[in-house]
């Protein structure tokens, strides 16, 4: 794992929402009509009634482009997914001390200096950094 897959992985995670977004925005795109209509029972007790009827507008065409689009958004999330799996498998592989580093660090985009403060390292935020760098050249 190297750590531009890590700083990737934010990306892949806001990706997904955004992705996400995107086609229910897609989905809404769809014109939905309605209309009520008034009639009777073809039998005997010819009754009046009001029926609504609903439905979407839209041509082949329409349809066609929609599917489309969804289908690379899907196509999209999918690999985004991938990745965020990917590392999430892989930081389970990896010692806990490590662990609360790169959380910091990349997923909450903490600084070097802050991430030294909440691991309770009292050599600064340089140490920090060397720290993670030995470890991800180590690995």
């Amino acid at each position: 794992m190297d750590k531009k897959i890590l700083e990737d992985y934010i990306d892949a995670c806001e990706f997904i929402k955004e992705t996400e977004a995107e086609i229910k925005k897609l989905e809404k795109k769809k014109r939905i009509v309605q209309d009520k209509v008034r009639g009777s029972n073809p039998d005997w007790p010819y009754e009046e009634r009001s029926f609504n009827l609903g439905g979407s507008v839209e041509t082949v065409a329409d349809a066609s482009a929609l599917a489309k689009e969804k289908r690379i958004l899907e196509e999209q999330r999918k690999v985004a997914s991938d990745l965020k799996l990917g590392v999430e498998e892989w930081m389970q592989e990896i010692p806990f001390r490590m662990q609360r580093i790169i959380r910091y660090k990349f997923f909450n985009r903490l600084s070097w200096e802050e991430v030294a403060t909440l691991m309770k390292c009292k050599a600064g935020g340089e140490a920090m950094r060397k720290e993670y760098d030995r470890f991800m050249r180590k690995n």
